[in-house]
């Protein structure tokens, strides 16, 4: 049974892992930065880098000894290459170069977006391929069919922003603090999401992608208004959201034909309005709905072990000259689509 180490520096989280190829992660730390980035209401691509440098040393090391593990005991390191913050991402697979060079291991080079999209698997051993994936986080919103490790089509994406950026951008207005997602999400608790009029931009659209660039306008514009409360902006925004995923999703289902599940994955799959909209979708369509545990759904070293442990078994590794890269489409074959902000 294969023992891979995790390294995952994409964004503002810091995190090492030990993870096998039968799915126990033997251990997990992970460091977060919101202390650091909330006086800016963001994540600050600086802050973030330094961070990375000075605690990612500190938790590989402590990541071992609660595996009861050393380095020699690894079969191969498994890091995110990108996509994602590029100083951060830098300072991830320069430590997983050298600790796999000073073990003699294998290098992998993890496409983040590769983790979320295996993650389910490491959580659900009865996840098959193919299933169809959407991928929504706060730099992403895609539907994917998943064929396999490596096998990636993409069916959909965003032409402008993603629905995770939307809801920071969306907390940030309203002064719900940092991380917005879970703070969008507690203040939509006690708001009437029928309360305030909002755009629910490409529904009923025969396009299969995303917009949530004028769904933000919307909530800016509500927003200096001055007329609503700010729980009802939260929960009319919700709505806005799940709305479109949905729109979109069922659109994706039609062109999925195979497909053995509906998954979620990404930050935004944590927000429990997405999953039980999703669920009841599955549901109508008869696939299984299959969601990770919500700490799967945040950025984790575990998920890009646990990618390393796939991409392992099928005899992929890479080399140590493999560079950092900020944008890395999972479907480079896919054609481009309209909008200046489309995310990879």
């Amino acid at each position: 049974m294969a023992l891979i180490l995790g390294l995952e520096s994409s964004c503002d989280e810091t995190a090492a892992a030990l993870v096998t190829s039968g799915r126990v992660v033997r251990a997990h730390k992970l460091a977060g930065q919101e202390a650091a980035h909330r006086p800016y209401g963001g994540v600050v691509p600086e802050i973030a880098a330094r961070a990375h440098v000075e605690i990612l040393i500190p938790l590989v090391e402590a990541a071992l000894a609660e595996a009861g593990a050393t380095l020699a005991d690894v079969d191969a390191v498994a890091a995110t290459a990108g996509p994602g913050l590029i100083g951060g991402v830098m300072v991830g697979l320069v430590t997983g170069k050298a600790l796999a060079h000073a073990a003699g291991k294998p290098l992998i080079a993890v496409n983040h977006l590769e983790g979320h999209a295996l993650s389910p698997r490491l959580a659900d051993p009865e996840l098959a391929f193919p299933y169809l994936l959407l991928l929504v986080s706060g730099g992403h919103c895609q539907l994917l069919f998943v064929e396999g490790v490596g096998q990636y089509r993409r069916l959909a994406t965003t032409i402008d922003d993603a629905a995770g950026e939307a809801f920071d951008k969306t907390a940030k207005l309203l002064g719900l603090g940092f991380p917005g997602g879970p703070a969008v999400e507690r203040a939509a608790r006690d708001g009437d999401a029928m309360a305030v009029p909002l755009p629910r931009p490409l529904k009923g659209s025969a396009e299969p992608h995303f917009s949530f660039a004028g769904l933000k306008s919307a909530v800016a514009r509500a927003a200096a208004a001055g007329q609503y409360r700010v729980e009802d902006i939260a929960a009319s925004f919700q709505a806005a959201v799940v709305d479109c995923l949905i729109d979109r999703t069922r659109l994706a289902i039609d062109r999925a034909q195979g497909a053995t599940a509906l998954v979620v994955a990404g930050g935004v799959a944590a927000n429990q309005a997405v999953r039980g909209a999703l669920s009841g979708l599955a549901e109508a369509h008869g696939l299984r709905f299959v969601a990770p545990p919500l700490w799967l759904c945040t950025d984790n070293a575990a998920m890009i072990g646990w990618a390393g442990a796939e991409r392992f078994a099928a005899g992929f590794s890479d080399p140590l000259d493999t560079v950092a890269r900020p944008r890395w489409p999972l479907d480079p074959t896919a054609e481009s689509v309209r909008g200046a902000g489309v995310k990879a």
